[in-house]
C-alpha cells in the first residue's frame, strides 16, 4: 500500500467542552489555531464544529463564514475544512441542508441516517445531493453501522445519491457500551463494503471513539483506508494516557503512517479523498 492516506482531525465534535480536557476549542479562534498547530503535525483536513456563546452545538452559515475565514488565515491553503451538518437532535434535515445551501463550504460531512431517515426523505436529500455535485461540494457520508454500507450502495444505485464516487466515514462505537470501540468492529464495514459493490468507487475513512483509537486507525491505514483523530472522539493515547493536545494525537497518526508507507498526502490527496472532482479531467 503506498497510496498516501488523509488524516483529518476532529478536535471538538458538538458534545466535548473544555470541562472534557482544556483543549478542547469551543471559540473560532480557538479551532483555527488548532487548525493550524494539526497542519503542522500532518493533518491535512479539519472537520470543523462552531458552537454558540455558551459552548453548545449550532449550525449557522454565517458562523460558519467566520470560522472558515479563520482557518483559511491561520492556515493558509495546508488544510482542507469540512464542516459538519450533525443534527444532535436538534436540527431537521430540511435545516441541515438548507444551511449547506447558503454556505456553500468546500465540503461538508452528512450522516445517512439524518438526512435520509426513511424512503419519504429520498426525494429532497436527492434534490440536495444533486446540488452538491453540481457545485462540487465534497460530501463525506456518515455511516454508523455496516448495514447502512448496503443501503448506501442501494441509494447510489438508484440514483437518490449521485456521482461516480463516493467519499464515506466509518464511525466505530457510536453505539458500544461508554462509547467504546474496538478494533473488530471495523471489520464488518469491510466485509459490507467488499459485498456491496462500491470498493471500487469509494473511499473511505474511520473514526473510532474511546481507548482503541490508534489500533482503529492503524487498522484502517493498514487496510487502505483513512484516518480521523482527535477530542470528537477520543482523548486517549494508545498506552491509555490523556493527550496534551489534538495536534498530540494528530502526530501519532501521521507518525504510524509514515510507518505503514503511506505519508505524504497533500491537499490535492486530501481534496479527491473527502469528493472534489477533478472536472477537468470528467
Amino acid at each position: 500500500m503506498t497510496s498516501p492516506a488523509t488524516i483529518m482531525v476532529a478536535p471538538n465534535g458538538a458534545r466535548k467542552t473544555k470541562s472534557d480536557h482544556p483543549e478542547v476549542p469551543v471559540t473560532i479562534a480557538e479551532t483555527a489555531q488548532t487548525a493550524a498547530a494539526c497542519a503542522e503535525a500532518g493533518a491535512t483536513a479539519i472537520h470543523a464544529h462552531i458552537r454558540d456563546a455558551q459552548s453548545a452545538h449550532i449550525l449557522d452559515a454565517a458562523v460558519y463564514r467566520e470560522l472558515l475565514d479563520a482557518i483559511a488565515r491561520e492556515c493558509g491553503d495546508k488544510i482542507f475544512a469540512q464542516v459538519t451538518t450533525e443534527a444532535v437532535g436538534i436540527y431537521q434535515p430540511e435545516e441541515q441542508m438548507a444551511v449547506m445551501r447558503e454556505l456553500r463550504p468546500r465540503g461538508f460531512s452528512a450522516a445517512l441516517k439524518e438526512l435520509v431517515a426513511t424512503p419519504e426523505k429520498e426525494t429532497e436529500a436527492a434534490d440536495f445531493y444533486s446540488w452538491a455535485l453540481k457545485e462540487n461540494i465534497a460530501v463525506q457520508h456518515i455511516l454508523y453501522e455496516a448495514e447502512e454500507v448496503h443501503r448506501f450502495a442501494d441509494l447510489v444505485r438508484r440514483e437518490v445519491i449521485p456521482g461516480e464516487r463516493h467519499a464515506l466515514l466509518f464511525v466505530l462505537g457510536r453505539y458500544a457500551k461508554n462509547l467504546e470501540s474496538k478494533v473488530e468492529d471495523l471489520l464488518p464495514f469491510i466485509e459490507a463494503l467488499n459485498a456491496s459493490g462500491l470498493k471500487s468507487s469509494s473511499e473511505w475513512m474511520v473514526c473510532g471513539f474511546g481507548h482503541s483509537e490508534t489500533a482503529s486507525l492503524a487498522a484502517a491505514m493498514a487496510l487502505g483506508g483513512h484516518a480521523r483523530v482527535g477530542f470528537e472522539n477520543s482523548l486517549w493515547h494508545a498506552d491509555g494516557e490523556i493527550a496534551e493536545s489534538n495536534a498530540e494525537r494528530v502526530h501519532v497518526i501521521s507518525a504510524i503512517a509514515e510507518r505503514l508507507g503511506r505519508g505524504g498526502q497533500t491537499l490535492e490527496d486530501t481534496s479527491r479523498v473527502l469528493g472534489v472532482r477533478d472536472t477537468e479531467n470528467s
